[in-house]
This record gives C-alpha cells, sequence and structure tokens, in this order.
C-alpha cells in the first residue's frame, strides 16, 4: 500500500482563457499547440499553457482536427494588460505562423477584442466576416489567411494543484508522471502546464533576481549532505504534477486521478504535495479527504 500523506496541496487564483486551435492536418496542428503552450513563466508575471484535449473533426467548428488549450496569467490588480500581452504573442509567435491554423474560443464569460493584439498583424488589412456561425477576423497572411474569432473569454479559476510522487528510482518516476499525464486527459477543464516536472521550486531563495530555485530539501542528491533533509531513503526522484483547473472541483477531481495512478505504480513510495504554510495561495486541497481509505 502506498503512503498518502496527510498532508496539502496549496493553489492560488488565476485568470485563464481557453481557446480551440485547428488545422488542416495533425502535424500542423501539434506544431502550434506545442509552440504555443510552451514555457511556462507565470513565476515571472508572464504566462504559461497546456493542451486540455485533443478533438476529432465532429468536435470543432470548422470540421478539421483541433484541441482545447488553456493559457493563464496571474491574478493581480493588471492581469488584463498580462492577458493581452501573453496571449497575443503566444497566438501570434506559435499559431498564426504555423500553415493554415485557426483559432477559435472555448470559453464563456468576459470576452476580449483580439483585434488589437491579434488582428493587427495584418497591418490594417485585415476584416472581419461571419464564418462558421462566428464573427472572425481574417488576416492575409504570405501563406493565405490566418482566421481568428474576433471575441476571446477569459475568467478566474484555480493554478498550482499539484501532487508529488517519492518514487524509488528515475524510472518508476517517470512511468508514474507520464501515466499521471495521459490519465489527466479524460478530466475536463485542466492542464498540466509541465507534464511531468523534474524541478519542484519554493517560495524563499538566496538569489531572488533569477526566480525560484529548488526546493532544496526534497532534493535525493542532497540527502546526507544538507540537515532538512526531507527525502525518505531509498528515494531517488520526486516528480511533480501541477495542475491549474477552470474551477476547485475540476484540480480536486484531477489529483484525486492523480493518486490513485500513483497507488497503482510500483516504485511510488510514497504520494505527497507542495505546500508553503500560507504563503502561496488560498485554497487549501488535503489529499485524503479526496480519496476513499479502508
Amino acid at each position: 500500500m502506498v503512503e498518502v500523506e496527510d498532508t496539502y496541496c496549496e493553489a492560488f487564483s488565476g485568470i485563464y482563457t481557453r481557446i480551440i486551435v485547428t488545422a488542416k492536418y495533425k502535424h500542423l496542428l501539434e506544431k502550434a499547440v506545442y509552440s504555443a503552450t510552451a514555457l511556462p513563466s507565470t513565476v515571472f508575471g508572464e504566462s504559461e499553457a497546456g493542451v486540455e484535449r485533443w478533438l476529432s473533426p465532429k468536435e470543432t467548428p470548422d470540421g478539421r482536427v483541433g484541441a482545447i488549450i488553456q493559457i493563464w496569467v496571474p491574478k493581480t490588480k493588471r492581469f488584463m494588460d498580462v492577458l493581452l500581452r501573453e496571449m497575443g504573442k503566444r497566438i501570434r509567435q506559435g499559431i498564426l505562423v504555423v500553415p493554415t491554423t485557426r483559432v477559435f474560443n472555448a470559453c464563456e464569460g468576459e470576452k476580449i477584442d483580439v483585434e488589437v493584439n491579434v488582428g493587427r498583424c495584418g497591418d490594417g488589412y485585415e476584416w472581419f466576416e461571419e464564418r462558421w456561425g462566428r464573427e472572425v477576423i481574417v488576416v492575409p497572411i504570405m501563406f493565405g489567411e490566418f482566421v481568428i474569432e474576433r471575441y476571446i473569454g477569459y475568467a478566474e479559476g484555480v493554478a498550482g494543484g499539484n501532487i508529488w510522487y517519492f518514487c524509488e528510482s528515475e524510472e518508476s518516476a517517470l512511468e508514474v508522471g507520464e501515466r499521471a499525464v495521459e490519465a489527466l486527459k479524460d478530466v475536463d477543464g485542466v492542464i498540466t502546464p509541465f507534464d511531468v516536472c523534474s524541478a519542484g521550486s519554493k517560495p524563499e531563495t538566496k538569489f531572488p533576481e533569477i526566480g525560484p530555485t529548488t526546493n532544496h530539501p526534497y532534493c535525493p542528491s542532497l540527502k546526507g549532505k544538507i540537515p532538512d533533509s526531507k527525502v525518505p531513503e531509498g528515494v531517488k526522484a520526486i516528480p511533480e504534477i501541477v495542475i491549474n483547473g477552470v474551477s476547485l472541483e475540476a484540480v480536486k477531481e484531477a489529483m484525486k486521478v492523480c493518486i490513485e495512478v500513483g497507488m497503482n505504480v510500483d516504485g511510488v513510495v510514497k504520494i505527497s504535495a507542495g505546500n508553503y504554510g500560507g504563503k502561496l495561495g488560498k485554497y487549501k486541497i488535503y489529499l485524503r479527504e479526496l480519496i476513499q481509505f479502508d
């Protein structure tokens, strides 16, 4: 029986937008989606993103292969400025430049007019139309045209949910992490911006100019070298699964799935989560409340 530590993960509020990306062919879709969701950087006041799920042609507005992705920014007083900048950057540089791509809204709530931060890539030659029952911006590009729905929604969600797996080897750590990420594809409304994250961080750092640094008490290679190591004997790797979701309930469901996965992988000796004594966020999600014990 794998131990589930009696602890909680500490999550926080964030602002997300949710869009559908489509393309003519799967390999072009994957290129656009992976480019637009790369490099999580909310800790620097920027953004992070991830794939929620892949879509069949029957599930997209234009009848082509697609994917739902989420783009997240920190909830601050200036979140709208950050969201406009970061969403625009990821769409312009990750999606628009990939041949045949289109973007559609998939988020309820308040709406952003993306004519300003994406449409103007047409340098004033862009125009508005109704296609597929939606108001879109048509941006002329050298390959033909890029089409994006004019109004994209945004809403408040919960970011930073997480699960830690204490593992006996790198192999078991990769296996459980990859299984968890795969299982979360069946949970609506969540993304894993880091997928299997190999480097959990902590709020305190000796070098604030570079951002978060390594969570040293949980580094297996430091066991026996530092007095405050919290790595159990025999543990060689501790992967983290970070979860953002459209609601607290979605994040809890995703964490529950991660726990269930971890309890069925050889080499996992303990399941835990990261919390920082209330310094990070207002949500405390207790692991043992997520799963039934005999």
